[in-house]
């Protein structure tokens, strides 16, 4: 008898309807910690995995129950959810439509994250003051993540777009597992002793447990340890990692790491083209101001007719010192007529003339001035000089006194 065959759909109906027919799994409570959470802000919905030491189970908790959880809902949480199981067709995966959620005391890997984290931050490796500064313009980023992940492709894809003047260091490492500390740790030695100017470490997002490797203690005191400032982008924007404590710098995606590690060429472009306006804008200003200085003095007649300027100017120099000349002579003439009428008045006060009119005369033999009778004998023939005349005179006695 031939096998009957049905469609994927039928098989996933019938499977669906085996467990819903299901008493034991038609209200059914499961422990477990949650990992994967996610919420649908366009319908509501919740999605979270439910997980212990070895195995998992796909849970979604509709918008309507979700409403009404009075928890706060996040991954590594011990929880007990109530519902029912059933199987979503289209994909063929059981999963837990659940009703309700309570706590089950604080997950393992939460408590020994919040353990690890108090520990680090009472030593101090989260200090703001202990943060090395991001260079503005880095020659070379060291990259440690994995080589084949999605992180290191939209590392480079969004430091090509915006920086491409940049080196691009790959330092492999394990992201995920057991040994993936170590293989960090070693690739971050790697990257402090290059020439890098910066580093970036961190992978896409995962689950709770695959970016635990990043939580490890020994990897966050080798961060806080290294000489070169370090990025740290670990999963996606609500996973926190104590790497992104102790880095210099979190970032919430990779992409984002990128965005800032490097300068936008664009906007750097626009800024250079805006400095290189203002500067042509300054030199047109002072050149303006220069020609118009320039038109002021070619404007003057010395200019358009040299020759016939420099006569005008000759002319005023020969007429200034003329009159300089004229001023300072007759200033002189001034003082020596000054000087010479006083010297007049002076000797016409002492004239013999003068004397004469008081009545007075002047002797004189053989045309000589006599000022005393020793020069006199008896019988010489003198002359008494008037102010108006003379007269012949013989000495006929000499009387001395």
């Amino acid at each position: 008898m031939p096998l009957s065959v049905v469609t994927v759909k039928q098989l996933n109906l019938y499977v669906k309807s085996l467990l819903e027919g299901n008493q034991r799994l038609a209200y059914i409570s499961i422990s477990g910690e949650t990992s994967n959470f996610k919420r649908h802000f366009a319908s509501g919905h919740i999605y979270f995995t439910l997980k212990d030491d070895t195995a998992s189970l796909k849970c979604v908790m509709f918008r309507d129950y979700a409403s009404r959880l009075s928890i706060p809902f996040s991954d590594g949480m011990k929880v007990i959810c109530t519902g029912r199981i059933s199987v979503y067709e289209r994909d063929g995966v059981y999963q837990l439509y659940a009703e309700n959620i309570v706590p089950d005391g604080e997950g393992d890997l939460m408590a020994q994250f919040e353990k690890t984290k108090a520990k680090l931050e009472s030593e101090g490796l989260f200090d703001p003051s202990l943060k090395k500064p991001i260079p503005s313009f880095p020659k070379k980023i060291a990259v440690v993540t994995s080589e084949t992940g999605a992180a290191v492709k939209d590392i480079l894809t969004v430091l090509n777009r915006r920086y491409p003047l940049c080196e691009v260091l790959l330092c492999p490492a394990t992201v995920q597992g057991e040994n993936a500390a170590e293989s960090l740790c070693q690739a971050l030695s790697l990257a402090d002793s290059s020439d890098a100017d910066l580093i970036i470490i961190g992978r896409g997002g995962g689950s709770t447990e695959d970016l635990w490797c990043f939580n490890d203690e020994t990897l966050a005191r080798k961060v806080s340890l290294v000489n070169k400032p370090v990025i740290s982008a670990v999963g996606h924007e609500t996973d926190f990692t104590i790497c992104d404590f102790v880095a210099d710098l979190r970032a919430p995606t990779p992409s984002a790491a990128a965005e800032l590690a490097v300068p936008d060429k664009e906007e750097l472009l626009l800024g250079f083209a805006e400095i290189s306006r203002s500067l042509l804008m300054c030199v047109s200003n002072v050149v303006a101001r220069k020609e118009n200085a320039l038109s002021s003095v070619t404007s003057l007649g010395v200019f358009y007719d040299p020759e016939r300027t420099l006569c005008e100017k000759r002319s005023l120099l020969v007429d200034s010192l003329a009159e300089k000349i004229r001023m300072q002579t007759e200033k002189i003439f001034l003082k020596k007529e000054s000087s010479f009428s006083a010297l007049a008045a002076n000797v016409e006060s002492i004239s013999p003339m003068k004397t004469m009119l008081r009545g007075f005369s002047v002797a004189e033999k053989d045309s000589k001035s006599i000022n005393s009778v020793e020069q006199l004998t008896v019988g010489d023939e003198i002359s008494l000089r008037f102010y108006n005349g003379k007269a012949k005179c013989n000495v006929e006695k000499i009387i001395k006194e």
